[in-house]
């Protein structure tokens, strides 16, 4: 996608934040807490959450409510100019949560110099179509992922 057309983020995360959802990049201290959220709902993402902890500043963003972690996203962390993984806690969807934690990364990988992002196996594609303006790489499938290790199936 495009990240010299992205749209403001700043309406995004204001108007969530006016319903006490709080996106905002991640410290490196704060990795105990958004760890556990990672690994209890999507555990094969744990490596590449834990790689963007890594970076100083970290390459995660987070979004919290009443305290609680209720999403994340990430970015350079498979490979330089991926965005990815991202997840929202599946009782906060269709909040706006995903998308200004997306354009949060998209906007961060903007300001690092890269014109273009790629998403990283990719799911829900229409999601990052109408928000983003996304378009999918013809015979990207699966991608970087098609040679990932899985000792437990061979």
């Amino acid at each position: 996608m495009k990240l010299y057309e992205l749209p403001a983020l700043e309406p995004e995360v204001t108007a969530l934040a006016g319903e006490g959802v709080i996106c905002r990049r991640a410290e490196s201290y704060e990795r105990k807490h958004v760890i556990p959220f990672v690994r209890e709902r999507w555990p094969e993402w744990v490596d590449e959450a834990s790689a963007a902890f890594a970076r100083v500043p970290s390459t995660l963003y987070f979004a919290t409510e009443g305290g609680r972690v209720v999403g994340f996203a990430a970015y350079n962390v498979a490979r330089p100019n991926f965005f990815g993984p991202t997840g929202v806690d599946e009782s906060q969807r269709k909040r706006g949560i995903g998308k200004a934690l997306l354009l949060q990364c998209l906007h961060a990988l903007a300001a690092e110099g890269y014109a273009y992002a790629i998403i990283g196996g990719v799911g829900p594609a229409e999601f990052y179509a109408r928000s983003v303006g996304a378009t999918l790489i013809p015979g990207s499938d699966p991608g970087i992922y098609g040679s990932m290790l899985d000792v437990a199936h061979g």
